[in-house]
């Protein structure tokens, strides 16, 4: 998914990261807190996410839109994402991978809004 922070300023920067859910709601990563995106939503919690497929060509692409809240969370808060890790074959993240002096920090973003792609380029509300 690629999220869309803004800084203090209200200056933009855009991110892609690989994401856990289980309902469509709620949206879990591990992210540097240094890093720009992780700073801005430190100052600036609200965000905007867009999850689509970019192999697929233009006009046949659908994607889902959210405005959404994120916060940095609690190591013993990784379950989602751990879970989601090993179902998909990956490495599967601890409570020690996300607590210092590791380099990354678990983070959620709560969708508030949810919205597709319609048939005339329009963004249709969705219910989750």
């Amino acid at each position: 998914m690629v999220l869309a922070t803004a800084d203090e300023q209200g200056v933009p920067w855009a991110t892609p990261v690989w994401f856990a859910t289980e309902d469509h709601r709620h949206f879990f990563w591990v992210s540097d807190p240094n890093a720009r995106h992780s700073r801005n939503i430190a100052v600036r919690p609200e965000i905007a996410i867009a999850i689509f497929d970019s192999t697929v060509p233009p006009g046949d692409a659908a994607a889902v839109y959210m405005r959404a809240r994120a916060a940095q969370l609690t190591p013993g808060d990784i379950g989602v994402y751990a879970r989601e890790s090993a179902r998909q074959g990956l490495p599967v993240w601890g409570e020690a991978d996300v607590t210092a002096p590791a380099k990354h920090r678990l983070y959620r973003a709560a969708a508030s809004e949810h919205f597709t792609l319609g048939p005339r380029d329009e963004r249709v509300p969705q219910s989750v």
